[in-house]
């Protein structure tokens, strides 16, 4: 029988020098999910909460019809402090520079977002608040325009800037998002630095925490997001541009707030 039938030699288990004790090293996998759970404050009497219980029916309501706005200011601080207990504090923070700056914070009722800042205090019950969408390509620090000069070691950013800009001119609502996957391009580390001053930075930055942590940041180029995907370990495992009004990450989904609307309703019964 000639070689080439004979098995092969030198492959496969035991072939290998190396210590058969060897732990072998594999990437933390996300842990440590958020999951709803539900929270009944603790009252005795219902009788001064009324104004609170009150507003909580209507914002079920308002989760059903898919928007509406609550101003928080005229109620007393104990019914103020009900409402901040029952809403809790849920997956998506948000950061809105601006006059006035705001805060942002989903409740543990997806859809259900507080909003404060100087002078304001309310609930926004929706896919995302409305100022999210105004405000965030307002330029914080705003964008340049490209000249002929690369600098040393950027290499693919600006192929990847004209898609982006070429995207941002002719994305219309309704459409698809566009997304350039930066983990499965070849890029270098200046490449990276290059795109973020070409593209500057606009006035949202949003966290959702759920498996890990997500960081949605604006960009001055309008429709332009930059969206990171972190592992539990906070190493970075997914770079993306995404050119879409809002990334679909951030949203509260219709169905987000049906359910939002059964679940206070519960929480309501229980307390009454």
């Amino acid at each position: 029988m000639s070689s080439f039938h004979m098995p092969p030699t030198g492959f496969g288990p035991g072939s290998q020098p190396g210590d058969e004790d060897a732990d072998l090293a594999f990437m933390a996998l996300p842990s440590g999910m958020r999951t709803y759970s539900t929270h009944l404050p603790e009252i005795e009497n219902t009788e001064p909460f009324f104004a609170a219980l009150t507003l909580l029916e209507r914002v079920s309501e308002a989760c059903d019809q898919g928007s509406g706005l609550f101003d928080l200011g005229d109620l007393d601080a104990p019914n103020r402090r009900l409402i901040a207990e029952t809403l809790g504090q849920g997956e998506v923070a948000m950061r809105l520079r601006g006059v006035p700056a705001l805060m942002v914070q989903e409740s543990v009722f997806a859809g259900v977002w507080a909003v404060a800042g100087a002078g304001i205090d309310r609930l926004e019950i929706g896919p995302v608040p409305q100022a999210a969408l105004t405000r965030a390509f307002a330029p914080f620090r705003a964008a340049l325009k490209a000249s002929g000069h690369r600098p040393q070691g950027v290499v693919n950013a600006p192929a990847l800037l004209a898609e982006l800009v070429e995207k941002s001119a002719t994305w219309r609502p309704g459409e698809e998002p566009h997304v350039v996957n930066l983990t499965l391009l070849p890029h270098t580390e200046e490449d990276l630095l290059w795109l973020d001053r070409m593209l500057g930075e606009g006035a949202v930055t949003i966290l959702s925490r759920g498996y890990g942590n997500c960081r949605i940041t604006a960009t001055a180029l309008p429709q332009v997001w930059r969206v990171q995907f972190f592992n539990s370990m906070d190493s970075l495992i997914l770079d993306t541009f995404e050119v879409t009004t809002m990334p679909q990450v951030a949203l509260a989904a219709p169905e987000d707030l049906a359910d939002s609307a059964a679940r206070i309703r519960e929480v309501l019964e229980a307390i009454r």
